[in-house]
C-alpha cells in the first residue's frame, strides 16, 4: 500500500529507521511513532519507498 502524501511517507520513512535500529525510537514523535509500534518492516517498507513527487504534501 503506497502512502497518500508527502508527510505520510516521511512518517515511514522515520519508524523505518528506528525499527531498523539506525535511530533511537525516543526520537521519533507523533505518526511515525505510532506506525513504529503498529507496522511492520515490510509494511513501512511499502509506504517509505513511494515516489514523493506525485503526492500531496498533506493528506487532504
Amino acid at each position: 500500500m503506497p502512502a497518500k502524501s508527502q508527510a505520510q511517507q516521511k512518517a515511514a520513512g522515520a519508524a523505518l529507521s528506528a525499527k531498523r535500529g539506525e535511530t533511537k525510537k525516543s526520537e521519533l514523535k507523533g505518526a511515525s511513532r505510532e506506525m513504529c509500534e503498529s507496522m511492520s518492516e515490510k509494511q513501512l517498507e511499502e509506504f517509505a519507498e513511494t515516489k514523493r513527487k506525485s503526492l500531496p504534501s498533506k493528506k487532504s
